[in-house]
């Protein structure tokens, strides 16, 4: 798993598996859906970032696994 946070254009990008992206579906106004062949989602894209989360948390981008 990819987590790719672009500050200048204010996106995060999180890509599950690297299979073949075939098709891309925006399902809620900036939310962008990667799908494989076989129709598993393999990568969300966050467009408009610093206006879907608190000034506060901007700062801290946690990561956690278990």
């Amino acid at each position: 798993m990819r987590v790719k946070l672009d500050k200048e254009s204010d996106a995060l990008y999180i890509r599950i598996d690297e299979s073949e992206i075939v098709e891309s579906e925006e399902v809620e106004p900036g939310i962008i859906l990667d799908f494989s062949a076989d129709g598993r989602v393999v990568g969300i894209e966050v467009l408009g970032l610093s206006s879907r989360i608190k000034s506060k948390e901007k700062a801290t981008l946690q990561l956690e696994m278990v």
